[in-house]
């Protein structure tokens, strides 16, 4: 993928200082702001290319719309439910997490939640600081033998699953996405919520907050579990419904709680946390000093890496760019918006596309079809898009102007890409090629060029009847206009209406003279 241009950024959280020291050795300007207010971010984005934050700064709609260069939002943390994903993707804007930097140590808080709910070591010390001796208050239960749930089977599902084991716990969980035999593979037996509900004895979370997961935990699911089920959360809060939590907990259905994160932090209401079987922590998941460090590091290697066009990791909105990353991807990514363009430049209706098909051909562009799609729309519609697509934002856009994409492939001999696109009840259609590392154009509309076209400068296409006069023709009218003909690629079938392509080294101020001679005429730069 081509380098992208990040100059400066802003760092508007307390994020490790190696961050700002490994960004800085690689050429960009980084500014920090700490505990930013709205207001202070709204008015100073607009001067930066790129902005680190952590869980604090809320990277709103109006934030997002306010900056208006920003390339890349890094979040150095897992979760990235503090910023409008949709937004920033539709104005093309990379969103990045560093997924392994916190994991341990989210992981390890989980597993002394776990722990202190079993044995109620917080109660016990606050009454110790009392000056109480009650041994007989705080009788407490063995976690050998007990049963784990474990919901979100990701990397810190995983990480739980095989510490606990050690104490001796059976561990099943739920993940609509980690499959089965993966997840047996380290110990945990999946199965579904209605199977796992009534057999757990710990339940703990450890999915994003999204709206298949909110409420989670609520009124009916305890109402299936075991009575004194303990629960807990180190994830997001709102994925264990608090009203519900605190109803259980005052009826006895849940036993304790063990709460890392809250719907609102710092919370306004204060009822859950003061009940006597909840022990809390104000957000401490990714609170340790190694943690801090690794995500630091990571945010600032991945933008490091993504800036200088070497990798893509942690991006939560662009996977399409994961794939780009190889030595010649950026030539194809050249000649899918260059069909996008020629095939727009030759449709002359002014109704909207309304279907774009991309097939790949050849075994090498099997994963392609994804960046070949978004590059191919936008050559469809870089003018007169007021966000300017790319490949993060171009097949949101598409979807947003009505178009539907479709993508096949073709496990042809040939490296090759097709295009086609309808737009009124017609079909236009273009094949193209990288050869020697130039994008060219094959055929188009069932025209096959005997020379391919190399899709560079400026070009003029026209549909007309062969004849041996229409190259002198087309020569001569170039020649009145002072033009030069730099190449000419004529079709191979003979008669009937062909395509035809000269290349020439600057545009024609007007085409009247030339569509005397012949049917259809575009001209257009790639």
């Amino acid at each position: 993928m081509a380098p992208v241009s990040v100059k400066r950024i802003l760092i508007s959280e307390s994020v490790d200082p190696c961050c700002k020291k490994i960004l800085q050795e690689n050429g960009i300007e980084v500014t920090e702001r700490h505990n930013m207010n709205k207001d202070d971010l709204l008015a100073q984005i607009k001067d930066y290319d790129g902005l680190v934050v952590r869980s604090a700064t809320k990277v709103t709609a109006d934030i997002i719309n306010a900056a208006s260069n920003l390339k890349i939002i890094g979040r150095a943390g897992t979760g990235v439910d503090n910023v409008d994903v949709d937004v920033a993707t539709r104005k093309g804007i990379v969103v990045m997490n560093t997924p392994n930097g916190n994991t341990i140590s989210a992981a390890e808080l989980t597993c002394a939640l776990v722990i202190n709910l079993s044995r109620h070591v917080p109660q016990a010390v606050m009454s110790m600081k009392a000056e109480n001796w009650d041994r007989k208050k705080f009788m407490g239960a063995e976690l050998y033998g007990k049963t784990l749930a474990i919901i979100g089977l990701g990397r810190i599902g995983k990480e739980v699953a095989t510490r606990m084991q050690s104490f001796g716990m059976r561990t099943i969980g739920y993940d609509p996405i980690t499959p089965p035999e993966v997840s047996a593979s380290w110990g945990v037996e999946q199965m579904s919520l209605e199977e796992l509900w009534p057999q757990c004895d710990y339940i703990t979370v450890h999915t994003p907050l999204m709206p298949s997961t909110t409420g989670l935990l609520n009124d009916a699911s305890f109402a299936k579990c075991k009575k004194g089920v303990k629960v807990v959360n180190c994830a997001r809060g709102g994925i264990i419904d608090e009203a519900a939590l605190l109803r259980a907990l005052e009826s006895g259905q849940c036993g304790g709680a063990g709460l890392d994160v809250f719907m609102e932090e710092p919370p306004k209401e204060w009822a859950l946390i003061k009940h006597p079987n909840v022990i809390s922590c104000p957000h401490l998941g990714a609170s340790t000093k190694e943690a801090q460090a690794r995500c630091g590091q990571d945010i600032a290697l991945q933008i490091v890496d993504m800036v200088k066009g070497k990798a893509l990791v942690g991006t939560v909105n662009a996977q399409v760019l994961a794939s780009t990353y190889r030595p010649d991807s950026q030539q194809w990514i050249s000649l899918g918006e260059a069909m996008g363009r020629v095939l727009k430049a030759c449709c002359t209706s002014k109704q909207p596309f309304s279907l774009v098909h991309i097939t790949t051909l050849g075994e090498c562009l099997k994963k392609s079809a994804g960046f070949l799609s978004s590059a191919a729309v936008i050559g469809l519609l870089t003018e007169g898009c007021e966000n300017g697509p790319n490949l993060v934002n171009a097949l949101p856009l598409a979807e947003e102007t009505g178009i539907t994409i479709n993508k096949s492939h073709s496990d042809d001999t040939n490296l090759a890409c097709k295009v086609e696109v309808s737009v009124n009840g017609s079909v236009f259609k273009a094949l193209g090629s990288v050869q020697a590392g130039v994008p060219v154009l094959l055929e188009l509309n069932d025209s096959v060029f005997w020379q391919p076209v190399p899709l560079s400068g400026n070009l003029l296409f026209f549909k007309a009847t062969g004849s041996p006069q229409l190259l002198s023709s087309v020569t001569g009218v170039l020649a009145a206009a002072g033009v030069e003909m730099e190449r000419f690629s004529a079709s191979t079938a003979p008669g009937g209406d062909q395509w035809y392509c000269v290349g020439i080294p600057s545009r024609l101020a007007d085409l009247s003279s030339l569509k005397s001679l012949v049917k259809d005429a575009v001209q257009l730069t790639v």
